[in-house]
């Protein structure tokens, strides 16, 4: 056992796409601070970023219908939409410049561009896919989004999804070509390989034991290595990137702002396809409708992936149940959340989710063949030989009391950071990774508030709508727009030159 205690300005525990977007924002904003990284596992990126735990999804609201909902008078809220494309758009914008400057290369190895797609079934399903295209067309993130309920029209968008369909049920889809597929463990393993280089201390098979402010308002860290040795570790500034394990370490370090918070863990199963020449038919992320009592992130979708430069095609997510927090996890993981401080907090969660519950537990008991049954919604003559199933990554859902109520499940990411801005924890789910630079930029506003000033022309250079709306200053979207694509291959000719290269 080591007593010795080394210091440092930033800790990020959890090598995961937000702890590597936070470290590479910091090293270009101040070069000169002293970052270490704590990961428990092997390498970077293994859990949730992981390519084959997460969906891949370019999440900007461009095929989610989650994110648009039908008001009571009948009209579509676009104002979650509109917020999510923003944010991806940060993405895409920082991305671009750590390629320009040569921070990072081959955008081809982590991104692709790739059509996203709503489709339904059924006359109120198909009325409101109508409504909600109507809504969003008219805005210009969304500029190029078409619609159609033409079965000729959708037999050349989806051939796959349309062959042999015997339903005389209505079907429409939506179509926006801007969409992308992302290699979120390929961008996080990048991002680490650059931070190395610019001298931040990584440490695999590191887990922190425990935490507690020392008197200046600094951080003390106890950490074991993987030979079991504990090291002591002192940093002004600490963030949580820990995947589904950050509440238990937020729980530890004993700051108010983490009280009366826990957390649901579900699990992601996915359909893979083994054969090639069903996955060569379909070319698209085609996002359909939740089931009545699924949680958001379980909306069934019929994915192209690219993954080691080889084209995939998956269909998910079904819902687990587990009571691990990540994948590599412990069983005891929900039961050691439970505080005195959150115990009510999560009962009235229990009470309130039944219909939750409910459905995790039939999710859980599906036989294969019941899962091959939801498949063929989606590709009607889908045959079971040529599918497996593949577990993904582990979710935490937020349960927290807010003005709707004791233990509200909350369906996002969130940021939960002490009031001097010395430590902050990164908690939920999707849209996660694909808006890591805006909640990175969140984390920086709210813990270095005094040096915001200071670092704004750096961040809006690297970042150009930075605190500006793209809705209200189409000039510079059209601008970002172009200046990405082709930074990042997203445009026309660069994408029929990507297809090219995969395909070969």
């Amino acid at each position: 056992m080591s007593n010795r205690q080394t210091t440092t300005d930033v800790i990020l525990i959890g090598a995961g796409i937000m702890s590597a977007t936070l470290g590479t924002i910091l090293k270009e904003l101040v070069p000169d601070w002293k970052i270490k990284v704590f990961e428990k596992l092997d390498h970077a990126g293994e859990e949730s970023s992981n390519e084959w735990n997460n969906a891949g999804t370019g999440h900007a609201a461009l095929c989610e219908l989650n994110y648009t909902v039908e008001k009571p008078d009948g009209t579509v809220d676009i104002s979650k939409a509109i917020n999510i494309n923003e944010q991806f758009q940060h993405s895409l914008q920082f991305w671009s410049y750590l390629v320009n400057h040569q921070l990072i290369r081959n955008p081809q190895d982590f991104i692709m561009p790739l059509p996203h797609m709503s489709m339904v079934q059924g006359e109120q399903n198909v009325s409101f896919l109508r409504k909600r295209f109507e809504a969003l067309s008219k805005n210009p993130l969304f500029k190029g989004m078409e619609f159609s309920d033409a079965p000729e029209k959708l037999k050349e968008w989806i051939p796959l999804m349309m062959k042999d369909r015997s339903s005389n049920e209505p079907i429409a889809a939506t179509k926006i070509d801007t969409g992308t597929d992302v290699n979120f463990g390929a961008l996080t393993r990048m991002l680490f390989e650059h931070l190395k280089k610019k001298n931040v201390d990584i440490h695999y098979k590191h887990s922190v034991d425990h935490m507690k402010r020392a008197g200046d308002g600094s951080w003390d860290l106890k950490v074991r290595n993987g030979s079991g040795n504990v090291e002591r570790c002192n940093a002004k500034f600490v963030f949580i990137g820990g995947g589904g394990g950050s509440l238990h370490l937020l729980q530890k370090s004993g700051i108010p702002e983490g009280k009366h918070i826990g957390g649901f863990p579900v699990s992601g199963l996915f359909m893979v396809c083994k054969n090639p020449e069903v996955v060569a038919q379909h070319h698209a992320k085609v996002y359909g409708k939740a089931k009545v009592g699924a949680p958001p992130m379980s909306v069934p979708h019929l994915d192209t992936r690219f993954i080691d430069h080889k084209k995939s095609l998956l269909f998910g997510p079904f819902a687990g149940f587990s009571p691990k927090f990540l994948k590599t996890g412990s069983m005891f993981d929900l039961i050691t959340s439970v505080k005195p401080d959150n115990l009510i907090t999560m009962l009235s969660a229990g009470a309130k989710n039944m219909a939750l519950t409910k459905y995790l537990i039939e999710q859980v008991m599906l036989s294969k063949e019941q899962r091959m049954e939801e498949l063929r919604e989606f590709i009607p003559n889908a045959r079971s030989e040529d599918w497996d199933l593949l577990v993904a990554g582990q979710r935490v859902q937020v349960i927290k009391d807010t003005p709707a109520g004791k233990g509200t499940l909350q369906f996002g990411t969130e940021v939960i950071s002490a009031a001097d801005g010395s430590i902050a924890a990164l908690l939920g789910a999707s849209p996660g990774a694909s808006t890591a630079v805006s909640v990175m930029l969140e984390v920086i506003k709210k813990c270095f508030p005094q040096r915001l000033q200071e670092w704004e022309p750096k961040i809006k250079e690297m970042i150009p709508s930075y605190g500006v709306s793209l809705v209200k200053n189409t000039e510079l979207l059209q601008e970002i727009h172009t200046s990405t694509a082709q930074t990042l291959g997203l445009s026309a000719s660069a994408s029929l030159q990507k297809a090219r290269r995969t395909v070969s």
